[in-house]
Protein backbone atom coordinates (compact mmCIF):
# COMPACT_ATOMS: atom_id res chain seq x y z
CA UNK A 1 0.00 0.00 0.00
CA UNK A 2 1.30 3.47 -0.91
CA UNK A 3 1.52 5.80 2.06
CA UNK A 4 0.22 9.39 1.94
CA UNK A 5 3.85 10.64 2.11
CA UNK A 6 4.90 8.38 -0.79
CA UNK A 7 1.88 9.51 -2.85
CA UNK A 8 2.76 13.15 -2.31
CA UNK A 9 6.35 12.41 -3.33
CA UNK A 10 5.28 10.67 -6.53
CA UNK A 11 2.83 13.46 -7.37
CA UNK A 12 5.50 16.11 -6.76
CA UNK A 13 7.98 14.28 -8.97
CA UNK A 14 5.37 14.00 -11.74
CA UNK A 15 4.61 17.70 -11.56
CA UNK A 16 8.32 18.53 -11.68
CA UNK A 17 8.73 16.32 -14.75
CA UNK A 18 5.83 18.06 -16.49
CA UNK A 19 7.28 21.43 -15.60
CA UNK A 20 10.67 20.44 -16.97
CA UNK A 21 9.04 19.27 -20.19
CA UNK A 22 7.20 22.56 -20.61
CA UNK A 23 10.37 24.50 -19.85
CA UNK A 24 12.27 22.48 -22.44
CA UNK A 25 9.75 23.47 -25.07
CA UNK A 26 9.81 27.15 -24.15
CA UNK A 27 12.17 29.21 -26.28
CA UNK A 28 13.02 32.70 -27.37
CA UNK A 29 13.73 33.06 -31.08
CA UNK A 30 16.49 35.46 -32.08
CA UNK A 31 15.46 37.62 -35.05
CA UNK A 32 17.67 40.09 -36.89
CA UNK A 33 17.07 43.23 -38.95
CA UNK A 34 19.48 45.90 -40.20
CA UNK A 35 16.85 48.62 -39.83
CA UNK A 36 16.54 50.78 -36.68
CA UNK A 37 14.10 50.27 -33.85
CA UNK A 38 10.66 51.56 -34.81
CA UNK A 39 11.10 50.75 -38.51
CA UNK A 40 8.00 48.98 -39.94
CA UNK A 41 9.75 45.65 -40.52
CA UNK A 42 11.18 45.66 -36.99
CA UNK A 43 7.79 46.48 -35.49
CA UNK A 44 6.08 43.83 -37.63
CA UNK A 45 8.31 41.08 -36.24
CA UNK A 46 7.68 42.39 -32.71
CA UNK A 47 3.95 42.18 -33.49
CA UNK A 48 4.45 38.59 -34.66
CA UNK A 49 6.25 37.87 -31.38
CA UNK A 50 3.31 39.17 -29.36
CA UNK A 51 0.94 36.92 -31.30
CA UNK A 52 3.16 33.90 -30.71
CA UNK A 53 3.57 34.63 -27.01
CA UNK A 54 -0.20 34.92 -26.57
CA UNK A 55 -1.06 31.84 -28.60
CA UNK A 56 1.63 29.63 -27.07
CA UNK A 57 0.80 30.70 -23.51
CA UNK A 58 4.20 32.34 -23.21
CA UNK A 59 6.25 29.39 -24.46
CA UNK A 60 7.45 31.06 -27.69
CA UNK A 61 8.87 34.56 -27.76
CA UNK A 62 10.84 36.59 -30.30
CA UNK A 63 13.75 38.84 -29.40
CA UNK A 64 14.31 41.30 -32.28
CA UNK A 65 17.88 42.52 -32.75
CA UNK A 66 17.50 45.68 -34.84
CA UNK A 67 20.08 48.13 -36.24
CA UNK A 68 22.36 45.36 -37.60
CA UNK A 69 23.33 44.30 -34.06
CA UNK A 70 23.95 40.77 -35.35
CA UNK A 71 25.64 41.88 -38.57
CA UNK A 72 24.90 43.10 -42.08
CA UNK A 73 22.47 41.19 -44.31
CA UNK A 74 25.02 39.17 -46.28
CA UNK A 75 26.62 37.90 -43.06
CA UNK A 76 23.36 37.07 -41.30
CA UNK A 77 22.10 34.86 -44.15
CA UNK A 78 24.75 32.24 -43.41
CA UNK A 79 24.17 32.52 -39.66
CA UNK A 80 20.47 31.89 -40.23
CA UNK A 81 21.09 28.89 -42.48
CA UNK A 82 23.26 27.35 -39.76
CA UNK A 83 20.74 28.08 -37.00
CA UNK A 84 22.90 30.61 -35.12
CA UNK A 85 20.16 33.15 -35.85
CA UNK A 86 16.57 31.83 -35.78
CA UNK A 87 14.79 34.44 -37.91
CA UNK A 88 15.86 37.08 -40.39
CA UNK A 89 14.08 39.94 -42.11
CA UNK A 90 16.12 40.53 -45.20
CA UNK A 91 16.04 42.18 -48.60
CA UNK A 92 15.50 39.94 -51.61
CA UNK A 93 18.68 41.08 -53.39
CA UNK A 94 21.23 39.20 -51.24
CA UNK A 95 19.38 35.97 -52.07
CA UNK A 96 19.55 36.50 -55.84
CA UNK A 97 22.77 34.53 -56.34
CA UNK A 98 21.64 31.76 -53.99
CA UNK A 99 17.99 31.25 -54.96
CA UNK A 100 17.28 31.85 -58.69
CA UNK A 101 13.53 32.37 -58.22
CA UNK A 102 14.20 35.47 -56.09
CA UNK A 103 15.63 37.17 -59.16
CA UNK A 104 12.18 37.51 -60.71
CA UNK A 105 10.49 39.79 -58.11
CA UNK A 106 13.81 41.66 -57.96
CA UNK A 107 13.70 42.51 -61.66
CA UNK A 108 13.43 46.23 -62.44
CA UNK A 109 9.91 47.38 -63.31
CA UNK A 110 8.48 43.83 -63.01
CA UNK A 111 5.60 45.21 -60.91
CA UNK A 112 3.24 47.84 -62.29
CA UNK A 113 2.28 49.23 -58.87
CA UNK A 114 2.32 48.52 -55.15
CA UNK A 115 -1.14 46.89 -55.42
CA UNK A 116 0.12 44.64 -58.22
CA UNK A 117 3.15 43.58 -56.16
CA UNK A 118 1.05 42.81 -53.09
CA UNK A 119 -1.46 40.77 -55.06
CA UNK A 120 1.31 38.73 -56.69
CA UNK A 121 3.31 38.07 -53.52
CA UNK A 122 0.23 37.27 -51.39
CA UNK A 123 -0.94 34.67 -53.91
CA UNK A 124 0.25 31.34 -55.33
CA UNK A 125 3.23 32.94 -57.09
CA UNK A 126 4.52 34.22 -53.78
CA UNK A 127 4.03 30.81 -52.14
CA UNK A 128 5.97 29.16 -54.97
CA UNK A 129 8.92 31.49 -54.36
CA UNK A 130 8.79 30.99 -50.57
CA UNK A 131 9.06 27.22 -51.01
CA UNK A 132 12.35 27.66 -52.89
CA UNK A 133 14.02 28.78 -49.66
CA UNK A 134 13.69 25.30 -48.15
CA UNK A 135 16.34 23.97 -50.55
CA UNK A 136 18.80 26.24 -48.78
CA UNK A 137 18.04 25.44 -45.12
CA UNK A 138 15.59 28.31 -44.74
CA UNK A 139 11.83 28.49 -44.28
CA UNK A 140 10.20 31.34 -46.17
CA UNK A 141 7.52 32.77 -43.86
CA UNK A 142 6.19 35.95 -45.48
CA UNK A 143 6.90 38.89 -47.73
CA UNK A 144 7.08 42.44 -46.42
CA UNK A 145 6.99 45.64 -48.47
CA UNK A 146 10.19 47.42 -49.33
CA UNK A 147 8.55 50.34 -51.04
CA UNK A 148 9.53 51.84 -54.36
CA UNK A 149 13.29 52.22 -54.71
CA UNK A 150 14.55 55.30 -56.54
CA UNK A 151 17.93 56.87 -57.26
CA UNK A 152 19.39 59.72 -55.24
CA UNK A 153 22.71 61.50 -55.60
CA UNK A 154 24.70 64.57 -54.64
CA UNK A 155 25.40 65.83 -58.18
CA UNK A 156 22.24 66.50 -60.19
CA UNK A 157 18.60 65.56 -60.81
CA UNK A 158 18.12 62.40 -62.86
CA UNK A 159 15.36 62.76 -65.43
CA UNK A 160 16.59 60.36 -68.17
CA UNK A 161 19.05 57.44 -68.36
CA UNK A 162 21.78 59.68 -69.78
CA UNK A 163 21.82 61.62 -66.51
CA UNK A 164 23.12 58.47 -64.81
CA UNK A 165 26.30 58.29 -66.88
CA UNK A 166 29.50 58.48 -64.88
CA UNK A 167 27.83 58.55 -61.45
CA UNK A 168 29.22 56.19 -58.81
CA UNK A 169 26.07 54.57 -57.39
CA UNK A 170 26.06 52.35 -54.32
CA UNK A 171 24.21 49.08 -54.85
CA UNK A 172 23.44 46.07 -52.73
CA UNK A 173 25.78 43.12 -53.07
CA UNK A 174 23.73 41.63 -55.88
CA UNK A 175 24.62 40.91 -59.51
CA UNK A 176 21.11 42.02 -60.45
CA UNK A 177 21.51 45.52 -59.04
CA UNK A 178 25.02 45.84 -60.43
CA UNK A 179 23.65 45.04 -63.90
CA UNK A 180 20.68 47.38 -63.44
CA UNK A 181 22.89 50.37 -62.62
CA UNK A 182 25.45 49.47 -65.29
CA UNK A 183 22.71 49.28 -67.94
CA UNK A 184 21.95 52.93 -67.19
CA UNK A 185 25.56 53.95 -67.73
CA UNK A 186 26.47 54.51 -64.07
CA UNK A 187 29.31 52.89 -62.13
CA UNK A 188 27.84 50.34 -59.72
CA UNK A 189 29.63 50.26 -56.36
CA UNK A 190 28.64 47.39 -54.01
CA UNK A 191 28.76 48.56 -50.41
CA UNK A 192 27.30 47.60 -47.04
CA UNK A 193 24.22 49.63 -46.11
CA UNK A 194 25.86 50.98 -42.97
CA UNK A 195 28.73 52.53 -44.94
CA UNK A 196 26.61 54.55 -47.38
CA UNK A 197 26.33 57.78 -45.35
CA UNK A 198 30.10 58.16 -44.96
CA UNK A 199 30.56 57.13 -48.61
CA UNK A 200 28.27 59.94 -49.72
CA UNK A 201 29.81 62.40 -47.27
CA UNK A 202 33.38 61.74 -48.41
CA UNK A 203 32.59 61.48 -52.13
CA UNK A 204 33.57 57.82 -52.32
CA UNK A 205 30.19 57.41 -54.02
CA UNK A 206 27.94 59.96 -55.71
CA UNK A 207 24.63 58.35 -54.91
CA UNK A 208 22.60 55.28 -54.05
CA UNK A 209 19.06 53.97 -54.46
CA UNK A 210 16.44 53.18 -51.89
CA UNK A 211 12.91 53.89 -50.64
CA UNK A 212 11.60 56.95 -48.78
CA UNK A 213 11.86 55.53 -45.22
CA UNK A 214 15.43 54.31 -45.71
CA UNK A 215 16.47 57.58 -47.37
CA UNK A 216 15.05 59.42 -44.36
CA UNK A 217 15.97 57.14 -41.42
CA UNK A 218 19.63 56.95 -42.49
CA UNK A 219 19.72 60.74 -43.02
CA UNK A 220 21.17 60.17 -46.48
CA UNK A 221 19.18 63.22 -47.59
CA UNK A 222 21.64 65.33 -45.59
CA UNK A 223 24.50 64.37 -47.93
CA UNK A 224 22.60 63.49 -51.11
CA UNK A 225 20.26 66.29 -52.14
CA UNK A 226 18.68 65.00 -55.37
CA UNK A 227 16.00 62.29 -55.18
CA UNK A 228 14.67 61.15 -58.57
CA UNK A 229 11.55 58.99 -58.56
CA UNK A 230 12.55 56.27 -60.99
CA UNK A 231 10.72 53.72 -58.80
CA UNK A 232 12.74 51.08 -60.64
CA UNK A 233 12.21 48.39 -58.03
CA UNK A 234 9.22 47.30 -55.97
CA UNK A 235 10.98 44.13 -54.89
CA UNK A 236 9.57 42.91 -51.56
CA UNK A 237 11.59 41.90 -48.54
CA UNK A 238 11.30 38.44 -47.05
CA UNK A 239 11.02 37.07 -43.53
CA UNK A 240 12.78 33.72 -43.22
CA UNK A 241 13.45 31.25 -40.44
CA UNK A 242 16.33 28.84 -40.03
CA UNK A 243 15.17 25.36 -41.02
CA UNK A 244 17.24 23.99 -38.14
CA UNK A 245 15.30 26.16 -35.69
CA UNK A 246 11.96 25.46 -37.40
CA UNK A 247 12.47 21.69 -37.30
CA UNK A 248 12.97 21.81 -33.53
CA UNK A 249 9.38 22.99 -33.12
CA UNK A 250 6.38 20.69 -32.86
CA UNK A 251 4.00 20.59 -35.81
CA UNK A 252 1.54 22.66 -33.79
CA UNK A 253 4.14 25.31 -33.00
CA UNK A 254 5.32 25.38 -36.61
CA UNK A 255 1.75 26.17 -37.61
CA UNK A 256 1.61 28.94 -34.98
CA UNK A 257 4.80 30.51 -36.35
CA UNK A 258 3.60 30.42 -39.96
CA UNK A 259 0.19 31.88 -39.10
CA UNK A 260 1.66 34.67 -36.96
CA UNK A 261 4.11 35.57 -39.72
CA UNK A 262 1.32 35.87 -42.28
CA UNK A 263 -0.74 38.01 -39.92
CA UNK A 264 2.20 40.33 -39.34
CA UNK A 265 2.14 41.33 -43.02
CA UNK A 266 -0.99 43.47 -42.65
CA UNK A 267 0.51 45.18 -39.59
CA UNK A 268 3.74 45.86 -41.47
CA UNK A 269 1.90 47.37 -44.44
CA UNK A 270 -0.21 49.61 -42.23
CA UNK A 271 2.94 50.92 -40.54
CA UNK A 272 4.77 51.11 -43.87
CA UNK A 273 2.16 53.20 -45.65
CA UNK A 274 2.11 55.71 -42.80
CA UNK A 275 5.89 55.79 -42.50
CA UNK A 276 6.39 56.27 -46.23
CA UNK A 277 4.23 59.42 -46.27
CA UNK A 278 5.91 60.81 -43.18
CA UNK A 279 9.41 60.11 -44.52
CA UNK A 280 8.67 61.76 -47.86
CA UNK A 281 7.40 64.87 -46.08
CA UNK A 282 10.42 64.96 -43.76
CA UNK A 283 13.08 64.76 -46.49
CA UNK A 284 11.31 67.40 -48.55
CA UNK A 285 11.20 69.66 -45.51
CA UNK A 286 14.90 68.91 -45.02
CA UNK A 287 15.75 70.40 -48.41
CA UNK A 288 15.80 67.37 -50.70
CA UNK A 289 15.08 68.19 -54.34
CA UNK A 290 12.56 65.65 -55.65
CA UNK A 291 11.69 65.10 -59.29
CA UNK A 292 9.58 62.64 -61.29
CA UNK A 293 10.85 60.90 -64.43
CA UNK A 294 9.45 59.51 -67.67
CA UNK A 295 9.82 55.81 -66.90
CA UNK A 296 9.65 54.28 -70.38
CA UNK A 297 13.26 55.12 -71.37
CA UNK A 298 14.43 53.50 -68.13
CA UNK A 299 12.26 50.44 -68.80
CA UNK A 300 13.65 50.16 -72.33
CA UNK A 301 17.20 50.22 -70.94
CA UNK A 302 16.47 47.13 -68.84
CA UNK A 303 16.30 44.69 -71.76
CA UNK A 304 19.87 43.36 -71.23
CA UNK A 305 19.11 42.86 -67.52
CA UNK A 306 16.14 40.62 -68.33
CA UNK A 307 18.18 38.75 -70.93
CA UNK A 308 20.94 38.08 -68.39
CA UNK A 309 18.81 36.99 -65.45
CA UNK A 310 15.80 35.34 -67.07
CA UNK A 311 17.41 32.61 -69.14
CA UNK A 312 15.74 29.30 -68.28
CA UNK A 313 12.13 28.53 -69.08
CA UNK A 314 11.00 28.27 -65.46
CA UNK A 315 12.01 31.87 -64.77
CA UNK A 316 10.50 33.05 -68.07
CA UNK A 317 7.23 31.39 -67.07
CA UNK A 318 7.39 33.10 -63.66
CA UNK A 319 7.88 36.51 -65.30
CA UNK A 320 4.92 35.85 -67.61
CA UNK A 321 2.77 34.74 -64.66
CA UNK A 322 3.53 37.94 -62.74
CA UNK A 323 2.82 40.12 -65.74
CA UNK A 324 -0.49 38.32 -66.29
CA UNK A 325 -1.79 39.12 -62.79
CA UNK A 326 -4.40 41.86 -63.11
Amino acid sequence: MISRRMFKGVAFAALMALGAGAAAQAQTLRSTDIHPDGYPTVEAVKFMGKLLEQRSNGRIKINVFHSAQLGQEKDTIEQTRFGVIDMNRINMAPFNNLIPATNVPSLPFIFRSVDHMRKVMDGPIGETILKEFEKHDLIGLAFYDSGARSFYNSKRPITKPDDMKGLKIRVQQSDMFISLVSALGANATPMNFGEVYSGLQTGLIDGAENNWPSFESTKHFEVSKFYSMTEHSLSPEVLVMSKKSFDKLSKEDQALVKAAAKESVAEMRKLWDAREKASEAKVKAGGAVVNTVEKQPFIDAMKPVYEKFVKDQALKDLVAAIQAVK
